[in-house]
């Protein structure tokens, strides 16, 4: 079923996201001029290009996560946002379940989709290779560390 996107078309108040100078307009981040003050999970390197910190965002965060080769990240998860995740380069994994038991690997041009509240551990795979990917939250960049997992407990990890 379609959605009914008939309430949509010219209405609507946008005034909330006027500049400086009153005019409503697109906002660009420029290459180099992401925020680098954003929640992390422990060494995941975020920057985010439009959220906000630097752009009339409210319900928005997106941005760029590069990990290290042989990164992983401690375990948390990301409260009420949903995440959306498209990797650029490398390879990734993501560790969840009860017990950190479970994992979905991905390679560059895989989407992924962690819903909210749900904990995980994010890693990249590679040993030699940095990873890089775009991530989008919604409301925000909300990054809850919990009580970490050791290596050994998560399947395939020390012996990748």
């Amino acid at each position: 079923m379609e959605p009914d996107l008939s309430k949509y078309v010219l209405e609507g108040d946008n005034s909330m996201y006027r500049l400086p100078s009153g005019l409503v307009a697109p906002v660009v981040t420029r290459c180099g001029r992401e925020n680098a003050n954003t929640a992390d999970s422990g060494g995941a390197v975020r920057v985010s290009g439009v959220s906000i910190q630097h752009t009339p965002a409210t319900r928005l965060w997106f941005g760029k996560v590069h990990n290290d080769p042989g990164y992983r990240s401690v375990t948390h998860h990301h409260g009420e946002a949903e995440t959306g995740g498209y990797v650029l380069s490398g390879r990734g994994r993501i560790y969840f379940g009860e017990r950190f038991e479970d994992y979905v690997d991905l390679a560059a041009g895989d989407w992924v989709f962690v819903p909210p509240f749900m904990p995980h551990v994010e890693c990249n795979i590679s040993r030699t290779e940095p990873l890089t990917w775009l991530t989008t939250r919604t409301p925000e960049n909300i990054v809850v560390n919990l009580p970490d997992v050791a290596d050994e407990d998560l399947p395939d990890w020390v012996d990748r």
